[in-house]
């Protein structure tokens, strides 16, 4: 019996294992395909990068020199232009006081000129240039900027602006100047023809009760002075030579 059982499982077994292995080898083909793309699209793009990197650098190289004017006047020279070549990694160059440049560039580089106060002029070199050198006169037209108006305080915060706003000392208009002008003649008009009230009628006796102690207390008594003594002594004596001249 067990011998039988044994070999009734025999194509069953047989059967798994040449599943299995037909199963790995076409695991095994699609990781060599998979692989093998991979590296032709590598490839790909080696040949790509190299063929537009040598492309770029067959581009020949020629002398660029010139002069920068502005463009209102062929003989005003704008110095220190910068000069930015978009077409070979934003290399900059700067002209000198003169206005002159010259450096090396690659046929068809757009090179940007700009300036403060004048606008950006856009110089593109051409290509297949017959010698090896190019020379071009830049004109830089002027740039007005009018920018807003903005004005200047004296104040750091808003808290100082108010402070110094309820303390502010407002001029005085021509109506005020012209009343202060004749303040003083019509003060004592208004002051004679406008009757006192009690406030000022208490105030003024007060005023002079206050004079009638002060006057009181100064008072000196003439006997007591020497001057007035003196003063009669001379009166007695002038009457009495004067009686005597007359007998």
């Amino acid at each position: 019996m067990l011998n039988s059982s044994t070999h009734r499982s025999d194509p069953l077994l047989l059967f798994s294992i040449f599943e299995t292995i037909l199963l790995r080898t076409s695991i095994n083909k699609r990781r060599k395909v998979s692989f093998s793309v991979k590296y032709l699209i590598g490839i790909l793009f080696l040949l790509v990068a190299s063929g537009a990197f040598a492309q770029q650098q067959e581009k020949p190289l020629i002398q660029f020199s010139g002069i920068v004017h502005n463009a209102d006047s062929t003989k005003a020279i704008v110095p220190y232009v910068t000069i930015t070549n978009n077409s070979f990694h934003k290399q900059v160059f700067v002209s000198n006081f003169n206005g002159y440049f010259s450096f090396v560039a690659h046929e068809a580089d757009t090179l940007v000129f700009t300036s403060i106060g004048f606008a950006p002029q856009t110089i593109v070199i051409p290509a297949l240039v017959p010698s090896k050198s190019y020379t071009v006169q830049v004109s830089l037209k002027p740039q007005i900027i009018n920018l807003p108006t903005f004005r200047v305080f004296p104040w750091a915060t808003t808290d100082e602006f108010k402070k110094d706003f309820l303390s502010m000392k407002l001029a005085d208009d021509d109506l005020e100047i012209a009343r202060k002008n004749i303040e003083h003649i019509t003060n004592p008009a208004a002051a004679s023809s406008v009757p006192r009230d009690g406030p000022e009628i208490q105030s003024a006796w007060a005023q002079n009760a206050h004079n009638d102690i002060v006057n009181s207390h100064s008072f000196v008594n003439p006997l007591l002075n020497p001057i007035a003594w003196g003063t009669l002594i001379n009166q007695i004596a002038a009457g009495d030579k004067s009686r005597s001249n007359g007998n």
